[in-house]
């Protein structure tokens, strides 16, 4: 049941103050796909859900699924720190036509080992489509022990995690103990190519909202053997990494986006504009990069 092997773009939602503003999201989603980009997300911590209405959570996932029209995978984030609303979101976007559903570990609630595996049984139960646990301990306050993965793993659709520990230890114990049982994504940009070389098979990414091409390329590149173009490529979004990790994702990738001329908008409350400083760094790296966004 693997989704997919490549780059993946966790997408940034435009929005107004009235919603979603449909049309420029229709030229982000194919902008990704003219960048050969391999899989697309929906509703992650990138696109903004925890602002969202369950009204335009239900219409984001359902516009990026018509939209993409089977082009490329898309996966609908439907996690949350309450079991019983997670596994309705999730049906829903089932219903609506999701390829797989990514489940962030239940936040807040600090869970033990054990609660995490009966919250991901409840939701699996409640989809036939593969899941990927999200695992993120840096916003959630949980992290999932690669023994737990490895038990998680047993579950018949739950297929693929999204490690952004930052732990390089614990991405090489799920490497080691985990391979042949799950998938395994960088959730981190500045990991892609570490991951990949301790068994991962691609990355779930924000610095692609951006540069969707050479994300792309860098892990094909990485799997056709061209391990100085891929290494080449990460070292080229460093810089730009930096300045889209100046402050707390998703405030400089929604600036980033409206610099090169997408008009996304705000993020929304508590999260607010990027500072000068911020704005000044993204301005540098994107010109940088090669964007003209005079």
């Amino acid at each position: 049941m693997s989704i997919f092997k490549g780059a993946a773009t966790a997408l940034s939602t435009p929005l107004t103050d009235n919603g979603i503003n449909f049309p420029v999201f229709e030229s982000l989603i194919e902008y990704q796909i003219s960048g050969n980009i391999d899989a697309l997300l929906v509703l992650g911590t990138t696109g903004e859900p925890s602002t969202m209405t369950k009204e335009e959570k239900t219409s984001a996932a359902e516009f990026v699924i018509k939209q993409t029209a089977g082009r490329v995978p898309v996966m609908v984030g439907t996690g949350g720190n309450n079991t019983a609303a997670v596994v309705d979101a999730t049906k829903s976007a089932t219903d609506l036509g999701a390829d797989a559903i990514l489940v962030v570990t239940p936040y807040y609630n600090k869970c033990t080992q054990d609660g995490l595996v009966k919250h991901y049984e409840a939701v699996a139960a409640a989809t036939h489509l593969p899941i990927v646990v999200y695992n993120v301990p840096g916003r959630t306050g949980v992290n999932v022990l690669p023994a737990t993965l490895s038990k998680l793993a047993d579950i018949d659709n739950i297929v693929a995690v999204k490690e952004a520990s930052g732990c390089i230890t614990q991405i090489a114990e799920i490497g080691a103990t985990c391979k042949g049982k799950i998938d395994m994504y960088s959730g981190n940009d500045d990991h892609i190519l570490p991951v990949l070389s301790l068994g991962g098979i691609g990355v779930i990414s924000v610095i692609s909202n951006v540069v969707p091409k050479d994300t792309h390329d860098m892990v094909e590149a990485y799997f056709n053997g061209d391990v100085e173009r891929a290494t080449a490529l990460q070292n080229k979004q460093f810089a730009l990494y930096r300045a889209l990790f100046n402050e707390v994702n998703p405030i400089p990738v929604k600036t980033a986006l409206n610099m090169i001329g997408f008009d996304m908008g705000l993020p929304r409350l508590p999260l607010t504009e990027a500072s000068d400083a911020t704005k000044a760094m993204l301005e540098k790296a994107l010109i940088a990069y090669g964007f003209d966004i005079s």
